[in-house]
């Protein structure tokens, strides 16, 4: 059974006593990954510093596990609730040991002294991250990447119960992006946290929530699983975009077709064809693909940047009339490109395609 154990009630969040967003009822369990998704200035960091009492709230009850949260101590917040918000700390003199041990400070008496017992949490959250080796280092003179698993350390030490984060992958290159959020959804299992972060980069939100809430306008417009809210036309909407697509399957942005009449003809297949259709896009060369079936890897970036694509329905040979609707499209271009030197028995027409092509003069290899 589900355990809730951060819940809002007709929250209602902004600044100087003025909603921004109204009515968020957001409910999140224990091993659960909540991740707020919108455009920017939507007021998903507004919505964060509300939960984590960083903003008074203009509205409406934050609860940890049945508790109003107005009602309890700081302590008691800090000993329940970890925080890591987007923004550089520059604490002065301090090794990355140093900066994790203070999220020890909610169970220290009021001189701060850590015990053995502290240090050795300490040490096993700076393991847990994969920073050991940094704890000796001054943390003003580490990566970003590496800040971001220090913090994240820090974070752990207060041994909590919900973890919120803002942006925790902003200035990471891929690599620190991937870790950090891999070790993340380790601790997420194994302790059991309930974690409520934002992103930006839709297709790490999809992959990695187990639920997803949009922020548009005054309000909450959509929440539910990534499988539900990650759909092409739906994320175009959310963020208002008129220009490209989103491809639902990659969890991906692609860049507009280039227009006009097909100049070059592309024979591709099973994910060899997509280096091509983005080196043609880029070139602002209108092009044509095909035959492909419609369950193909090509098919769906082939749709969003191609001028025209010749399908094939799913787990049939390539039929007659796609055969020569490709044949005629392919004649009236200038050039033929196929990436493919083999043909299977389902794509015995394709080939006879590139043979076509070849024959004629046009045909580029890749």
């Amino acid at each position: 059974m589900r355990e809730i154990y951060l819940r809002t009630e007709d929250l209602s969040v902004g600044y100087n006593g003025r909603p921004l967003i109204r009515e968020i009822r957001l409910e999140l369990g224990r091993g659960e990954i909540m991740t707020l998704i919108g455009p920017n200035g939507a007021g998903k960091s507004t919505i964060l510093k509300s939960i984590i009492r960083q903003l008074e709230l203009v509205g409406g009850v934050v609860s940890l596990d049945g508790r109003d949260m107005a009602k309890l101590s700081e302590r008691d917040v800090a000993r329940r609730m970890s925080v890591l918000m987007t923004g550089q700390i520059h604490p002065e003199l301090m090794t990355c040991e140093d900066v994790a041990a203070t999220g020890r400070y909610p169970y220290t008496g009021r001189l701060g002294i850590l015990t053995r017992e502290d240090r050795q949490i300490v040490a096993q959250c700076l393991a847990l991250v994969h920073a050991s080796d940094l704890a000796d280092r001054d943390f003003s003179r580490i990566s970003d990447g590496q800040r971001q698993r220090v913090l994240l350390a820090r974070a752990l030490c207060q041994e909590p119960e919900v973890l919120v984060l803002d942006e925790p992958t902003s200035f990471l290159d891929i690599r620190h992006k991937l870790e950090l959020l891999a070790i993340l959804k380790d601790m997420v299992r194994q302790k059991q946290l309930a974690v409520v972060m934002s992103l930006h980069e839709l297709d790490l939100a999809q992959k990695i929530s187990d639920y997803v809430v949009c922020i548009r306008g005054d309000a909450v417009e959509r929440q539910g699983p990534p499988e539900e809210i990650f759909t092409a036309d739906y994320m175009m909407e959310l963020y208002g975009a008129a220009r490209g697509s989103y491809n639902a399957l990659f969890g991906s942005l692609e860049l507009e077709a280039a227009r006009g009449e097909p100049e070059v003809f592309v024979i591709g297949g099973g994910g060899a064809g997509i280096p091509v259709y983005r080196r043609l896009q880029r070139q602002g060369i209108p092009f044509a693909a095909g035959v492909l079936h419609e369950n193909d890897l090509d098919f769906p970036v082939a749709q969003a940047l191609s001028v025209r694509v010749i399908p094939e329905k799913p787990f049939q040979s390539v039929g007659e009339a796609a055969f020569q609707e490709a044949a005629a499209v392919m004649a009236r271009c200038r050039r033929v490109v196929c990436p493919l030197a083999d043909f299977g028995p389902m794509n015995e027409k394709n080939r006879l395609l590139r043979q076509a092509a070849e024959q004629a003069g046009k045909l580029e290899t890749l």
